[in-house]
């Protein structure tokens, strides 16, 4: 049987941006397959009473600084140097994800995600703008008018819904999580050991 990973995913968390491409290269060196979960992170906080780091760690002192030197770290190591923060953060993620949904219903949740990243964390779209992302679908060879009317439905709706429910369940808290098996591993520093976790299977 194939060697898979599941993450999950919502276009919201920086940190989604940061881990896509490193850990393309991952599944490329060891083969592995990816399944992509859509999530709405805003749900998961809710479901686990997580937050974002700059508002959980606000009152330690120190943290929030090297949080944000190690997340510099990271951008260098892995060469991303085209990430820039999209002047809405944190914006509302909900229409995006249930386009995701949508996509992945149709097997193409990969295929979105590298058409919208580098409109979202490098282009800075404004991602309230319905007539642009469908621009940057239309450009991606995707069915904008399809996916954003599905994206209104109680069926996509419902299905992110239960989507988030189901990564929480299964212990997610935060994005990004990623499963290699039954091994879980949260936060893109965790690369190095989904790569040995997959080297083992």
């Amino acid at each position: 049987m194939a060697r898979r990973v599941e993450l999950v995913f919502d276009i919201v968390s920086p940190n989604a941006y940061l881990i896509w491409y490193p850990l393309r290269d991952v599944l490329q060196r060891t083969g592995a397959g990816l399944d992509i979960l859509p999530a709405f992170l805003a749900g998961m906080h809710r479901l686990t009473g997580n937050a974002p780091p700059m508002i959980r760690d606000k009152d330690v002192k120190g943290k929030v600084e090297y949080g944000m030197l190690e997340f510099q770290r990271f951008i260098a190591k892995h060469e991303l140097s085209k990430f820039t923060m999209n002047p809405k953060f944190p914006f509302n993620s909900i229409l995006l994800q249930r386009l995701l949904f949508a996509a992945n219903q149709d097997g193409r949740a990969v295929q979105f995600i590298d058409a919208m990243l580098p409109e979202v964390w490098e282009n800075q779209i404004d991602v309230s703008d319905a007539d642009a992302i469908g621009k940057v679908l239309e450009n991606n060879s995707f069915d904008a008018a399809d996916l954003l009317s599905r994206a209104s439905t109680d069926e996509v709706k419902q299905g992110l819904v239960d989507s988030t429910s189901q990564v929480v369940e299964r212990g997610a808290f935060g994005i990004p999580t990623v499963w290699v098996g039954d091994e879980m591993f949260f936060g893109k520093e965790r690369l190095g050991q989904i790569e040995e976790e997959l080297a083992q299977q």
